[in-house]
């Protein structure tokens, strides 16, 4: 129990200490359209806690993590990928995840949002809604300070390196706090979902 605890120290750690520097800036920083006949999702992270603290994201694919960016205070990082059925994850000194139903030739936005752990931050995922009762929505005034503060970045060689170096540890996050998730009630996991029609109108 103590080595694990120390590793996930030692993985926390590591995140922190790369305030933004493994990822590369889009000099381009208007959101272009998503490509035709695929899906788009933008994980954004703007919070008052846990900032020093960096929280890494991945899509599972069958069961192997894919790496897509490190999301830093003040950050967004944009993800391609096919319509229909997803699962992604965020971790910390823990992981969380967030399910997603995607349709064709939309875009959807989740935030990432700290909470306080044991040791540092942990992560959650959170999807944005069309919604009045949603935790976050498009129209809210939070939601639209969020997107304008934050910038654009993308994974580069650093990001990737970090991600290879440190898979051992994304991969035993990931074994451990799936069945978690599964575990929760239908409409837990249904605040954790992204459906077809929560996309950016």
């Amino acid at each position: 129990m103590f080595i694990k605890k120390a590793m996930t120290l030692c993985f926390v750690i590591l995140l922190a200490g790369c305030q933004s520097t493994l990822m590369e800036p889009i000099t381009e920083q208007v959101s272009t359209n998503v490509k035709q006949g695929e899906s788009r999702v933008v994980f954004m992270r703007s919070a008052f806690i846990g900032q020093a603290i960096q929280a890494s994201v991945f899509k599972i694919n069958n069961g192997v993590p894919e790496f897509i960016g490190i999301i830093s205070n003040d950050t967004k990082v944009t993800f391609d990928t096919t319509p229909g059925e997803h699962m992604f994850m965020v971790v910390g000194e823990s992981a969380d995840f967030l399910k997603a139903e995607l349709a064709e030739n939309k875009t959807y936005y989740s935030i990432v949002s700290p909470r306080m752990g044991f040791w540092k931050a942990r992560f959650s995922l959170h999807p944005v809604r069309n919604n009045d009762k949603a935790k976050f929505k498009y129209d809210s005034k939070d939601f639209v300070e969020m997107q304008t503060d934050s910038k654009f970045v993308q994974s580069g060689v650093k990001a990737e390196n970090w991600a290879v170096k440190n898979s051992a540890s994304i991969n035993e996050k990931l074994s451990e706090y799936l069945p978690d998730w599964q575990q929760k009630s239908k409409e837990k996991q249904q605040q954790a979902t992204l459906n077809k029609e929560d996309f950016l109108q």
